[in-house]
Parts: C-alpha cells; structure tokens; sequence
C-alpha cells in the first residue's frame, strides 16, 4: 500500500536522538495507529511497548532484534517484527524512509 486514506495525522513530530529520527502519527478509524519516519545513519536502540512492524520503504541498515546474537541486514522494500515489551538496535547506514505499525 503506498497511501493511506481518510486518517488524522498529528502535526507535532515525535523526535528522537537529537533530530537522528523523526516521525509523525498517523490514526485511522478504526482507532489503529502507524508512524511515518526517517532515519539518518547512526546506531539507535528502541524499546516497545506494543509489538511493532518495522517496513524499510527506502535505505538499509542492521538489526539486532531481542534475543537474537546476530545482525541482520535490512534494506527498502523489507520489514522485520519486534515484540511487545522489548527492545532493538540498527545501525543505520544510509538516510532510511520507515512506517511503523503498531500491531
């Protein structure tokens, strides 16, 4: 899907690591919710609190999902699941273009 119809966007930006990642939250009707970002290289860690689906539109970068030793390489056009109450690193190699849904 490469747009999505008939939701509210909040105009405040969520910004994190000193502007390294930024997003905006998207709601739609049925009361679910998807972020929008950009990424630009560096290494990050997240934590979750509802399980997440990472989609890479555009970039590439590595990540190290919870309880996995190894790194994974991620690029545009893949997406990779992180559970709930966890976290997870990337290093982020190229400016990457994302959408979170919270699943």
């Amino acid at each position: 899907m490469s747009e999505f119809n008939n939701v509210t966007v909040v105009k405040e930006a969520n910004v994190y690591f000193d502007g390294g990642v930024t997003s905006r939250t998207i709601f739609f009707a049925d009361g679910s919710r998807k972020t929008l970002g950009i990424m630009m290289p560096g290494e990050y860690t997240f934590n979750t609190g509802s399980a997440e689906l990472m989609e890479i539109m555009s970039g590439e970068m590595t990540v190290l999902l919870p309880g996995s030793p190894d790194w994974v390489a991620v690029r545009g056009g893949e997406a990779f699941e992180v559970p709930e109450n966890s976290s997870f690193k990337l290093k982020v190699t190229a400016v990457s273009d994302y959408c979170c849904s919270f699943l």
